[in-house]
């Protein structure tokens, strides 16, 4: 008989047979709990000792707190009111301390009789509400609240066992002791977990068993508990994600590929004998590394990451024109539109008469470079497709559309994915699926990864990392313009895009929003109480406007944004190409690829709504000339803020990967792994990208040599359950995705 199913039940067991159907829904539908296992493996965030009480000071606004205090004062006022029944309203006033901060917490209505009983000058209590603002106070409006109390030792002990009590990520609708109380009632559960580390492994790094790190997360007695289970489970992420991503490198060195190797005296040579300039070094390493690869018998598959302009396209060009000098075709994957547009008219003029094969005036060697978009219109898509079966293009340039089941080669040789962060796995899988054999891959990112995060998200790919900037590039300067603290900055800010104008070069505007949206009176009403954003972001439509009236009048203006028709998103940047437009208003649909080497300044209004990333694949939009770049960050947060020390930053520094390190570092990192692939790579719960950069490389060793000895993991049944949960995860998340 096969044990191993039974003891997989308890875990799978769903939680509404557990808890009932109420609370289960909740849990499903605003935690994505949804079997005992889910459950057990959603952590305390952090945990409260008695006696040591939660920061008041420290509250962050509009979010959803769980606080720990002793109730200091209370009052109940009486107000006239026309809808109390005798036409007086009750209000509660509660005022709760910690001895770092007083909080406030108010009761209306018929809210009041209980805690107006319960909650008297002394009593400790658990408070979870959403901290908002009332007369420059902060507040909790109507928490939900638990009595700590002591008396009680059986239902002290049995609810919060040991002296530190767990805080668990909440919601509105469930505070974080109900999810405690959940916890508790399947606990038993976790003696049944199947252990997914090899014993010697966790034998070896002395790690605590899997049941027993559950209980001490849950339920810890000492901060010793915590660690110990910490450091247990971190492994148990690192070790899971690097086997699922070991075996697929695995799976992928077996496959067979067709060996692309260039002719010495083809389309590639004769692309080398037309450029104007010389490759830097950086760009030979990585393309001699490419050609390694694209010369052997099994597909490639690498990662290629460059700072913003350091020649990417040039490089994956080249790896093309090789293909096709062996006679297989090119894809080229860009996430949007006009990035596809924009690749496909730099790289026909950076060909030349090579792209004009079948073409009267074509050279020799040429070949067919064609575009394929989802907008194109029937002939012409109709056109590309032919010629893309015939052979007759070489190199295809395009979005989604490619991944099409109708869209079909003659013999796809390599693809190429542009922004790899904005695709899945599985729709690299797609477009490589379209090839007789596996195609070759390179995946290419101007977004630069720490080592650590390119080893989780991007574990399947071997790295090329492009540092370099091409000789004639412009260094760029980055100021912060205060614009709520020194309104004449902005005006300065204005002078100087006119000024660059005036000089004969062309500026950005970018703002976070378009301006057409359907005014949604929800987010209205949620705005006007949210103190922190007392406006909306600023539209690409209204300051365009506004530019055009005032500071800017005069000058050619234009907008660009992604619910433009994509004739007219191509004729604008057509004429922002050609000269014809001196300041483009655009949304951030300019952040990648855009290359217009004349235009020299960009002002991102509004900078305190994007990430750090964003903020510097935006910046590099500028400076691609000989001219130097001006990039003005505007924003109305106060010097204090967490968002000015982030904008500081970008001003501060023009290297990529130590901006990502300080990005990851503010953000979690669930963001940006979310950002990254599918789902599943967010779900770290306890492990820190950056911080557990030993844990992630030294649970990637282990895995390859696991992998290596044994690819089917014959004897860990543990092992192939956590990551069969895995892939699931990633598999629903592509789904939902669609």
């Amino acid at each position: 008989m096969d044990l191993v199913p039974a003891l997989e039940e308890p875990l799978k067991q769903p939680l509404k047979s557990v808890l009932g159907p109420a609370t289960a829904k909740v849990m499903a539908e605003h935690l994505g709990l949804h079997s005992v296992g889910d459950l057990l493996h959603h952590y305390p965030r952090r945990y409260e000792e008695r006696g040591q009480l939660t920061h008041l000071a420290d509250l962050p606004m509009d979010e959803h707190v769980t606080v720990v205090a002793m109730v200091a004062d209370a009052r109940l006022h009486t107000f006239a009111s026309s809808k109390a029944p005798r036409g007086k309203g009750q209000r509660l006033e509660v005022t709760i301390t910690d001895g770092s901060g007083r909080l406030q917490l108010v009761f209306f209505g018929n809210g009041v009789h209980k805690p107006h009983k319960e909650l008297l000058p002394g009593t400790r209590a658990m408070f979870a509400g959403k901290v908002s603002v009332f007369n420059r106070r902060l507040q909790l409006a109507h928490p939900a609240y638990e009595l700590l109390r002591g008396e009680d030792p059986a239902e002290s002990v049995e609810t919060w066992a040991g002296a530190l009590i767990p805080l668990y990520p909440a919601t509105a609708k469930l505070e974080s002791w109900k999810i405690g109380k959940a916890v508790q009632t399947v606990l038993p559960s976790a003696q049944e977990a199947l252990d997914p580390l090899p014993p010697t492994l966790r034998e070896g790094r002395g790690l605590v068993s899997l049941p027993e790190a559950l209980l001490k997360i849950h339920r810890p007695h000492t901060k010793a508990d915590i660690a110990a289970a910490r450091d247990r489970l971190k492994w148990d992420e690192a070790f899971v994600l690097q086997v699922a991503l070991a075996r697929r490198r695995h799976t992928d060195a077996q496959l067979p590929a067709v060996a692309r190797r260039p002719s010495p005296d083809g389309l590639l040579t004769a692309f080398d004998g037309r450029l104007p300039f010389t490759l830097t070094d950086g760009q030979q390493k990585v393309s001699k590394e490419i050609f390694d690869d694209l010369a052997t018998e099994h597909p490639m598959h690498r990662l290629l990451q460059g700072e913003v302009g350091s020649g990417k396209t040039m490089v994956a060009l080249r790896a093309m024109l090789a293909v096709v000098d062996a006679g297989g075709q090119a894809a080229m994957l860009a996430p949007t539109e006009v990035l596809a547009q924009q690749h496909h008219r730099s790289i026909t003029e950076m060909m030349g008469e090579l792209a004009e094969g079948g073409m009267l005036g074509g050279a020799d060697h040429a070949t067919k470079v064609v575009l394929l978009t989802g907008s194109m219109g029937t002939a012409a898509r109709r056109q590309a497709m032919l010629d893309l079966v015939t052979g007759d293009a070489g190199i295809v340039i395009g979005t989604h559309a490619l991944i099409e089941d109708k869209v079909q080669f003659h013999d796809l040789g390599l693809v190429v994915v542009d922004e790899q962060h904005r695709f899945g796995v599985e729709q690299r899988d797609a477009l490589r699926g379209k090839g007789k054999q596996p195609p070759h891959l390179l995946v290419m990112t101007a977004t630069p990864i720490p080592r650590t995060v390119a080893m989780t998200v991007f574990g399947d790919l071997e790295t090329s990392v492009l540092d370099q900037l091409p000789a004639g590039r412009s260094p760029i300067a980055t100021h912060v313009v205060p614009a709520a603290d020194k309104p004449h900055f902005l005006a300065r800010a204005w002078e100087r895009v006119r000024e660059e104008v005036g000089n004969g070069h062309q500026a950005y505007v970018v703002c976070p929003r378009i301006g057409d949206e359907e005014d949604d009176p929800k987010k209205a009403r949620k705005s006007a109480e949210d103190e922190a954003e007392k406006r909306p972001p600023l539209a690409v439509l209204d300051v365009a406007d506004h530019l055009a009236k005032g500071p800017l009048n005069g000058l050619r203006v234009e907008v660009l944004h992604g619910r433009m028709h994509p004739d007219d998103k191509d004729a604008v940047m057509r004429r922002f190409s050609a000269g014809d437009t001196d300041v483009l208003v655009a949304t951030t649909v300019i952040e990648v690829g855009v290359n217009v080497p004349n235009a020299t300044a960009m002002v991102i209004m509004d900078a305190d709504r994007f990430g750090v990333s964003q903020l510097h694949q935006l910046r590099g939009r500028v400076g691609r000339g000989s001219a130097p770049g001006l990039c003005l960050l505007v924003t109305e947060m106060p010097e204090a803020s967490a968002a000015r020390q982030r904008l500081t930053a970008v001003a501060s520094t023009l290297d990529g990967f130590e901006l990502s390190r300080i990005d990851l570092e503010q953000r979690r990192e669930g963001d940006v792994l979310g950002q990254a692939q599918s789902g599943a790579r967010s779900s770290l719960r306890v492990l820190a990208v950056i911080e557990d950069e030993e844990i992630i490389a030294e649970a990637r060793e282990e895995a390859t040599t696991l992998v290596a000895k044994d690819p089917e993991l014959t004897d860990l049944a543990g092992l192939r359950t956590a990551l069969d949960a895995l892939l699931d995860e990633e598999r629903e998340q592509y789904l939902e995705k669609g």
